[in-house]
């Protein structure tokens, strides 16, 4: 015994020590075990309790709150007052955006100026002016062939087809994390359409379920290709640029769509006070989401508003269950709750995207503020040439 305490306290040699210290460092001790998930869940929440992360949230459900606001509206005027009208709605919208930022740009000089811009540029305005018409059209059309369910499905067919176009032509890098977000999201909105079926609102089969989803799918790849341009022109060029330029060639496109589509339509509409304010509701309504997409658009990317706008559709419903006397699910709370989490997860990881280049003239000047925002606490560098090829950088704390 007594051997064995002296051996126990006599010293290790000195090759034993370092494999015994490493072997002491290889087992963690029970408090920092513990500490790890503890460790982790703050890292997290410093990850997504941010003020960028929360403008984001908080932008995106804006939006959603004024798509909520036209499907609503555009859904009383068909049940209560059988009229059926999207392009005259959406015609509307294109003329104030018109008699708004167009009239801004005809009061610009030098090469912002509409003359300037629809020399330069015309043609590609045209392209992204009739995706966004047609995608306007074509959505609201397909609810004529096929039914709730398919729509809310499909329509998600635009975010991969919008993250690709943003790999392609905006050069947008993903992580694993993106792909993982916008799985979830996918997945809530597959909780949202078994809530409707569970709910009773699959709304009938339509006349013709291939023609629907063929026309969701042809409007979820016209709204990404429209998205894609909105988010290049905000923010290599400006906002008032892409709005002007979208109402005066939605309103030509329309108007000539709606004088032959839809001539007959209007005819039928018995006007009064009611259908008028219904009307004027849905104007304002799509007019704040065209003002403001650009702006969320310009801090985020079209990628996360689009996920960020798959709530509308529960806002809707939220709306609808006093309105239309929908019946309600908990598994609607299950899918706000799981898109949530995918749209957070998202804008915690941004993208690697390329610097915008800067426009000659003064094309961009309406997303300076924004622009500040973004580098505000970085400390603007001054670089000074000398003479003999020296360069020395000033930092301007």
């Amino acid at each position: 015994m007594e051997q064995a305490a002296a051996a126990a306290g006599a010293p290790r040699p000195e090759s034993a020590a370092p494999a015994a210290d490493a072997a002491d460092a290889a087992e963690p001790s029970p408090g920092a075990a513990a500490s790890s998930p503890r460790r982790l869940l703050a890292l997290l929440g410093a990850k997504l309790c941010t003020w960028h992360i929360w403008k984001t949230v908080i932008l995106g459900q804006m939006l959603s709150l004024f798509i909520c606001g036209t499907a609503v509206t555009s859904q009383y005027l068909a049940d209560k007052f059988h009229v059926n009208t999207p392009m005259l709605q959406s015609f509307i919208n294109y003329c104030l955006l018109l008699l708004v930022y167009t009239t801004m740009l005809v009061f610009k000089t030098g090469s912002d100026s509409l003359c300037q811009i629809l020399k330069q540029r015309w043609w590609k305005y045209i392209i992204v002016g009739l995706a966004d018409v047609e995608a306007n059209y074509t959505i609201v059309k397909a609810y004529q062939y096929t039914n709730l369910t398919s729509v809310q499905l499909l329509d998600c067919f635009g975010i991969p087809v919008l993250m690709a176009l943003s790999w392609f032509l905006l050069r947008a890098r993903y992580k694993l994390i993106h792909f993982v977000a916008v799985a979830i999201c996918l997945l809530g909105v597959a909780t949202m359409v078994g809530a409707d079926i569970l709910a009773g609102r699959e709304e009938g089969e339509g006349s013709d379920v291939v023609i629907g989803d063929v026309l969701v799918l042809l409007a979820a790849s016209l709204y990404a290709i429209s998205n894609v341009g909105e988010e290049y022109i905000v923010k290599n060029l400006s906002r008032v640029e892409f709005l002007g330029m979208v109402g005066l060639f939605g309103t030509i496109i329309s108007g000539l769509q709606l004088a032959i589509v839809e001539h007959k339509e209007i005819m039928k509409i018995q006007w009064n006070w009611k259908i008028a304010l219904l009307f004027t509701a849905f104007a304002l309504c799509m007019f704040g989401l065209y003002s403001f997409m650009p702006v969320v658009i310009k801090v985020s990317s079209a990628t996360s508003v689009n996920l960020a706008i798959l709530t509308s559709d529960l806002y809707s419903l939220f709306l609808g269950l006093y309105l239309f006397f929908y019946k309600f699910s908990g598994l609607y709370i299950v899918s706000f709750v799981i898109i949530m989490v995918g749209f957070t997860l998202y804008c915690a990881a941004p993208t690697a995207e390329p610097t915008a280049v800067p426009q000659p003239g003064h094309a961009g000047l309406d997303n300076a503020a924004l622009k500040l925002e973004e580098n505000d606490g970085e400390s603007p560098a001054v670089a000074v040439q000398f003479s003999r090829g020296e360069t020395v950088v000033l930092s301007t704390n």
